[in-house]
């Protein structure tokens, strides 16, 4: 798809890592990307991941994985973690650190990596969609890859 390049297609292709892209056309005016992308595509929330850019009391920042049809619980994951407490990271933060504006977070290609905890009942999907480097582009592959390509830790961080 030509124009579609991006920093995590670009590392998912270099990782050889199947994956299926997902195209659409973004609506400026929407806050709920996620959504945006399910009600696009078509697809079951419960497998469309939203990444979330968190940061611990030691100003250690981490990328949560959890499924659009939940939310992020932000003990369990700090359970997950191995820390006391994590916050969410400010947009502004969360994009230096990622490369990526807001609504376009994708847990590949990241300008610095940090670690991941995908949440465990997104990991029990055959395929997820994950966010492809921008707004209006999702990824599809298997929760195995991004797990193989992100190191992430799989652990239930959702309420």
């Amino acid at each position: 798809m030509a124009g579609s390049a991006t920093p995590a297609t670009r590392a998912l292709d270099a990782a050889g890592v199947a994956y299926r892209l997902h195209a659409f056309e973004h609506d400026p005016q929407t806050e709920r990307f996620g959504e945006e992308a399910v009600e696009a595509l078509g697809v079951d929330p419960a497998r469309v991941g939203k990444t979330l850019v968190v940061i611990d009391e030691s100003g250690r920042h981490r990328n949560a994985v959890v499924g659009v049809d939940g939310r992020l619980d932000l003990k369990a994951l700090a359970s997950a973690a191995g820390v006391k407490r994590v916050a969410m990271a400010e947009v502004a933060e969360a994009e230096r650190l990622t490369g990526y504006v807001h609504g376009g977070i994708s847990p590949f290609g990241q300008r610095r990596r940090v670690a991941t905890v995908l949440d465990a009942a997104l990991a029990a999907h055959d395929a997820v969609i994950v966010n492809g480097g921008r707004r209006g582009l999702q990824v599809e592959l298997s929760p195995a890859d991004l797990v193989a390509l992100t190191g992430a830790t799989v652990a239930p961080i959702r309420r």
